[in-house]
């Protein structure tokens, strides 16, 4: 058959469901196959908003999300989202087309390496050079951008090479079982945890995968340990365990860094430095380290690991509540301390929830009704900036992949075309989208994408008319910020003109009502409020002069 039939029955043996994209010229070959295909293919407004959509459904299913871009210029766009695909651990294969194999080797019309381009954003790029090898290189795409720890494939195919005779056949998808732990080192980390006083666990992102939550929580309960979770890892723990001691990341001291600094022992589960380096929990590099996760820990001064158990997260899980239930259904642990940090989170959570403030609304005030609202399979994505850093602290989870937020490679833009592909797997959940005016407009086309597919999503953008993050950082170590401040659009209008539902909100005792409203609505909806960031060094201030409460 043609290479390109070749090509889109290889992705539909890998249950490819959707591909995300902007194709051109050296796509024609493969789009032209595509339509005859059970895969639909999603028209974006940029190639960047097409794998950021890919991430979020490569986080929420588990199974590699697809995008597509041509060549030179297209495939450039795509780097950002690819990148933060393969740093926050999401599987994604990436396709490119490429200028025929006959002008590669010599100066020509938007030719250039994005094979080279891809290599140090992905776990593997590849370009076709004979049509036969396509299913063995989409086979082996699929399987590394799968393959724990997941993370983003290339695939480049010539245009010459798409319209050539292949001979071969689709290679079917095996499911492969994941290396597990040995008994002897699980035993060790388990004498190590029953053997402390104060042991504590932090959760990381290879926690929110379904199964490695589900033994999880069976291991919380049977030991009575607390969790402190990453940005990532939400709701790994449900937020109304007695156990959940909520998120730690903010680089500043929390009422939860004290769980650690009182911890004898802290068990590290699918932990990854990428997201909060040990340097700062662990700054005498003195705690004894248990490492469970799917790969070796990586090697650091102020990581300095005592039992390192590798294998598959959930099964180690797994076999360590199998030891635990030789214990009996007595809790292992009674650690009052840290039911004193969760109690100092609780108070905190609920301090401005009555807010009554015109003009502008507080952060903490603006997540208390945005948790209120959202139900717990609802699913949330953060951009990058300031609201990231309070939803961070103030939003917390019942349930995993509840809350999206990219903290390995911190790409704003992120959210809006997220969001999409957020409703797109789950239709039947409401999905919101919080975004600084900065992040919001750097992917603000993506609106008509919305509209057009009939993603009824709400987007909320966090109106200060600067960049908000920055501003904070500069303010907390030079007393003063550079010139960050911009003007914005009428949004109202904006949405408006994009076919959706606008609300404004100053007001904090309407804020709950707006969100109703804007869910309620038809079609997507843009929920914009004006935000008190004097909030940030406030929180920097209290942060820093807070007492241990243990």
């Amino acid at each position: 058959m043609k290479a390109s039939d070749l090509f889109v029955k290889a992705l539909e043996a890998e249950g490819v469901r959707r591909i995300f994209g902007v194709p051109g010229e050296e796509n024609a070959d493969f789009m032209m196959s595509l339509e005859d295909s059970s895969i639909d293919f999603v028209l974006c407004r940029h190639e960047q908003s097409a794998a950021f959509m890919a991430d979020v459904h490569g986080r929420l299913t588990g199974e590699a999300g697809v995008c597509l871009g041509t060549l030179g210029p297209g495939a450039a766009n795509l780097v950002t989202g690819v990148a933060d695909a393969n740093m926050d651990r999401a599987p994604l294969v990436v396709l490119t087309g490429q200028a025929d194999s006959r002008r590669q080797h010599k100066e020509s019309h938007q030719n250039m390496d994005v094979v080279g381009m891809f290599r140090p954003v992905t776990k593997w790029a590849w370009s076709l050079v004979n049509p036969d090898n396509i299913p063995e290189v989409v086979r082996k795409a699929f399987k590394l951008a799968t393959t724990e720890k997941p993370g983003a494939c290339h695939i480049e195919l010539p245009e010459d090479i798409a319209k050539m005779d292949a001979t071969t056949l689709p290679i079917l998808p095996e499911r492969v079982r994941r290396p597990v732990p040995d008994d002897k080192i699980v035993n060790r980390a388990m004498d190590v945890i029953r053997a402390a006083q104060r042991p504590v666990i932090l959760a990381g992102n290879g926690t929110v995968r379904r199964r490695a939550s589900k033994q999880l929580r069976r291991f919380v309960e049977a030991t009575g340990i607390g969790v402190v979770s990453t940005f990532m890892a939400k709701g790994c723990v449900d937020r109304n365990d007695p156990r959940s001691l909520f998120t730690i990341g903010l680089q500043a001291k929390d009422y939860v860094s004290f769980a650690i600094d009182d911890a004898d022992v802290v068990i590290c589960l699918g932990y990854d430095m990428v997201e909060y380096h040990p340097k700062l929990w662990n700054p005498n590099a003195d705690k004894r380290i248990i490492h469970i996760d799917f790969l070796p820990a990586e090697v650091d001064h102020f990581y300095p690991v005592e039992v390192e158990v590798v294998g598959d997260l959930a099964h180690t899980l797994w076999m360590l509540n199998q030891r635990t239930e030789w214990l009996g259904n007595a809790p292992l642990k009674e650690l009052p301390q840290q039911a004193i940090v969760r109690q100092q989170m609780l108070e905190d959570f609920a301090a401005h929830a009555a807010d009554d403030t015109e003009g502008t609304i507080r952060p903490q005030k603006a997540l208390w009704d945005v948790r209120e609202v959202m139900g717990a399979e609802d699913i949330l994505l953060s951009d990058v900036g300031a609201h990231k850093m309070w939803i961070a602290r103030y939003y917390q989870c019942e349930e995993p992949n509840t809350c999206l937020i990219s903290n390995g490679f911190c790409s704003m833009g992120f959210a809006l075309p997220g969001a999409i592909g957020a409703k797109l797997v789950h239709p039947d959940r409401e999905v919101l989208a919080i975004c600084g005016d900065g992040g919001f407009l750097m992917n603000v086309h993506e609106m008509e994408t919305a509209k057009r597919l009939g993603t009824k999503i709400v987007v909320m953008v966090w109106e200060d008319h600067e960049y908000g993050l920055i501003s904070w950082k500069q303010d907390t170590e030079f007393g003063k910020h550079t010139s960050l401040s911009f003007e914005n659009p009428d949004f109202m209008k904006l949405a408006d003109a994009f076919g959706w539902e606008g609300i404004r909100c100053d007001r904090s005792r309407d804020l709950r009502g707006a969100l109703e409203k804007a869910f309620a609505a038809n079609r997507p909806a843009l929920l914009v409020i004006p935000i008190d960031y004097r909030e940030n060094l406030l929180l920097t201030e209290r942060l820093g002069n807070i007492v241990c409460p243990i």
